[in-house]
């Protein structure tokens, strides 16, 4: 069993080691030329060590190095109360709580369209086009507009960053739960028909069911789209907390180390909630036979 484990984390150990040497040797390369402009400002002559220990601990580094990183993510977490405006977990709630009401609007709408879109052949020549169309728009132009117009007619706070997030989060369940209808093939339709089965009982007894593989794929995928959706439109809509306006924050004030710990949080955000979809596919695949 040991064994397996290791077979199965070894390959993921050995990934996140090259990133972080990569990330380490990114970091010597883009802070040096400031190091040397210290020094030569100071008339100091800096060693091989003393220069790559300088490019690992500058205080504002184009690049801050992981251990730079990973000591801001503690001390914001750890050494932080959870309601301090300084502390990741604050900001980190905030931003979750738009991220699922974007993902639960957007799982919705998308399984509303693509039932309609399977059943319904006006809406399939109609609104598919549509719904592939609405993803070449840039997120950081609609945004804005999507801000501007709900502040119009009094909405704000919350919905707006929702909306966004579910902007981004429809489009791949539409495509993952289209597919997955579609999926049965014309002996099992057949059968339903021969049983007299009408286009509802077919949709939950034979549809729904094969398009469970399909769906939980696409709510992987649209979680990490809603996280983004929700720290993107955390950005116009001039937030003071949440992971977006962290991100902000850090920007105006070249505090770079804070910029990072930022995004390397919403990354492990993002993979505990799409973990967390992972375990409810097995369990829900498992108990329908399908895994």
């Amino acid at each position: 069993m040991i064994l397996r484990l290791w077979q199965r984390v070894a390959p993921v150990l050995s990934m996140v080691a090259a990133l972080i040497v990569l990330w380490y040797g990114a970091a010597i390369w883009l802070n040096t030329h400031w190091a040397e402009d210290k020094a030569q400002r100071a008339g100091v002559t800096l060693t091989t060590a003393a220069l790559i220990a300088d490019t690992w601990s500058q205080e504002k580094p184009k690049l801050p190095a992981p251990h730079q990183v990973a000591h801001e993510i503690w001390k914001t977490t750890a050494l932080k109360k959870i309601t301090s405006k300084r502390s990741l977990i604050h900001h980190s709630k905030i931003t979750l709580s738009s991220t699922l009401l974007g993902f639960a609007l957007g799982t919705v709408l998308g399984i509303t369209l693509a039932v309609g879109i399977v059943y319904n052949r006006t809406m399939d020549m109609s609104v598919m086009p549509w719904v592939i169309a609405s993803q070449t728009i840039p997120i950081l132009a609609v945004a804005p507009m999507i801000i501007v117009v709900l502040n119009a007619v009094g909405i704000s706070g919350l919905l707006p960053k929702a909306i966004i997030s579910m902007y981004l989060s429809f489009f791949p369940v539409v495509v993952g739960m289209v597919k997955g209808l579609r999926s049965p093939d014309h002996m099992q339709l057949d059968q339903m028909r021969t049983w007299n089965a009408g286009g509802g009982q077919t949709l939950w007894y034979l549809r729904l069911p094969a398009s469970m593989p399909y769906l939980f794929t696409s709510l992987k995928i649209a979680m990490a789209a809603s996280l983004v959706g929700a720290v993107v439109g955390e950005l116009p809509t001039g937030a003071v907390a949440g992971l977006g306006a962290r991100l902000l924050a850090g920007s105006y004030y070249g505090q770079t180390i804070q910029i990072w710990s930022a995004l390397i949080m919403a990354a492990m955000l993002a993979a505990l909630l799409v973990g967390l979809i992972g375990v409810l596919q097995r369990i829900t695949l498992k108990h329908m036979g399908m895994a």
